[in-house]
């Protein structure tokens, strides 16, 4: 079929074209987050997008695959027949988004959706835009997430993934699909070295910014905002990072004189905390790696706005002959990567670019690099264990198998690990079995502490 020439959209009509496009490519399996750095970017170029319409694409998007679950079964059930043209049917998910998700007039809504159907090219669907979006308006009952029969539509995620949780969290499995409707909450992390976490609270009362300190370092924002307007961000008094993350360098406590390996170590969070922590001890030596040369270049840029340093090498952890010098390690940090099932309301295109095989696939090479970091341990020394992930075969599941082929390995006990001089000690997550399960102060993560005893 021969497409119609390209319309330059402007204004509301450009956000959702530039939104549909972004979400077309996501459902044919592409990252979000790299695909609207380069589709705003491309769009700057070709327009003069504000930062409101910059931001309303990020929302726009976001929030259309957040609930895509049941922005598709509603479009199912408004359609007559199949729409053959996969752009015109993001279109309509974009704006039927809009109707539900956004603060924007809906008779705006619809008349700009159909006008958007010139700049994505296909003018012939103006007719089914404006009767789909019309017929959702005139009773929008008829479509409430309730009354719709498929757990997909009901928990937005797939099939196979809501099984999972089930069977894996028989307790707790609706608690965890449905934290990932919800926007996760701003937490950041106090460098407590330049300023205590209650102390830091106050300075944000003072410019009107509420907030509350949750434990640790970890203090969490009423209301998010641009990390540029955090007091202290640029003189490095405070970073993002989730409340659940901070536990890693918390677990793995360095003490004086230690050898650090943090691998997998971009984009830094992790790295710059355990410097943080350690800002007083003498001649610790912290190794960062990550394969991915451009994604180091954020921890060194991290590093230098916190003042802080660490040895950096762009490398691949499971290849230790090419960057190890054979010395061991005190203290390994392996953020291994995961399918990422735990950070969904953060990522919520992993949701519908996941495949169960994927985490076979992932879980192979998580036992693998487990295996080959083990060797540069010291004897006594500890490894953490670490995903974003909620799912037992990229978690327990591969200590158990490491565990049983390993001798001398052993999993210690996270709540005797944890030092009783953190602050707000008591609100600190149980992790009795190493799963940390997302609520409305953390993401899911999952943590294994190993010691060498020979």
């Amino acid at each position: 079929m021969i497409m119609q020439p390209m319309a330059q959209p402007t204004g509301m009509i450009a956000v959702q074209a530039a939104s549909a496009e972004v979400v077309g490519k996501v459902l044919s399996g592409k990252n979000l987050d790299r695909v609207l750095e380069a589709d705003l970017a491309k769009l700057s170029k070709a327009t003069k997008l504000s930062p409101n319409e910059r931001a309303a694409i990020h929302s726009i998007s976001f929030d259309t695959l957040r609930h895509y679950g049941m922005l598709a079964a509603q479009l199912d059930l408004l359609l007559t027949q199949p729409i053959n043209d996969p752009p015109v049917r993001h279109l309509l998910l974009v704006a039927l988004s809009q109707l539900q998700f956004s603060k924007a007039a809906p008779h705006a809504i619809v008349d700009h959706a159909v006008s958007a159907a010139d700049a994505i090219g296909f003018g012939r669907a103006k007719p089914l835009l404006n009767a789909v979006l019309r017929s959702y308006l005139r009773a929008p009952e008829k479509f409430a997430r309730e009354r719709l029969t498929s757990e997909e539509a009901r928990f937005d995620f797939p099939r196979w993934w809501i099984e999972r949780i089930r069977k894996e969290q028989p307790a707790q499995w609706e608690s965890v699909l449905l934290s990932a409707r919800s926007h996760p909450p701003m937490c950041l992390r106090v460098n407590a070295k330049r300023i205590a976490p209650a102390d830091y609270v106050a300075l944000l009362a003072k410019q009107g910014l509420a907030a509350h300190h949750v434990f640790g370092h970890a203090v969490v924002l009423e209301n998010p905002i641009g990390v540029n307007e955090l007091p202290g961000f640029r003189e490095g008094q405070v970073s993002v990072q989730d409340a659940g993350a901070q536990l890693a360098a918390m677990l793995l406590a360095p003490v004086a004189g230690s050898r650090v390996l943090d691998a997998c170590a971009a984009p830094g969070g992790k790295t710059g905390h355990l410097l943080e922590m350690t800002a007083d001890v003498p001649h610790l030596d912290l190794l960062a790696i990550d394969s991915d040369r451009r994604r180091l270049m954020r921890v060194d840029d991290n590093l230098t706005r916190l003042g802080l340093r660490a040895n950096l090498k762009a490398a691949d952890a499971a290849k230790p002959d090419e960057w190890w010098d054979g010395k061991p390690f005190d203290r390994v940090l392996l953020d291994v990567p995961c399918s990422g099932s735990g950070v969904t309301r953060r990522h919520p295109d992993i949701k519908w670019i996941r495949r169960e095989t994927d985490i076979f696939a992932l879980a192979r090479q998580q036992a693998r690099l487990l295996a080959v970091l083990w060797n540069c341990l010291n004897i006594g020394g500890r490894l953490l264990y670490a995903t974003c992930s909620v799912f037992r075969a990229e978690n327990q599941d591969i200590i158990d198998q490491f565990l049983r082929k390993t001798p001398g390995a052993h999993q210690l006990n996270f709540a005797e690990m944890l030092p009783k001089s953190v602050e707000n000690h008591s609100a600190i997550p149980a992790l009795a079995d190493g799963q940390l399960l997302p609520n409305n102060v953390h993401d899911g993560f999952f943590y294994a502490l190993l010691e060498k005893t020979a």
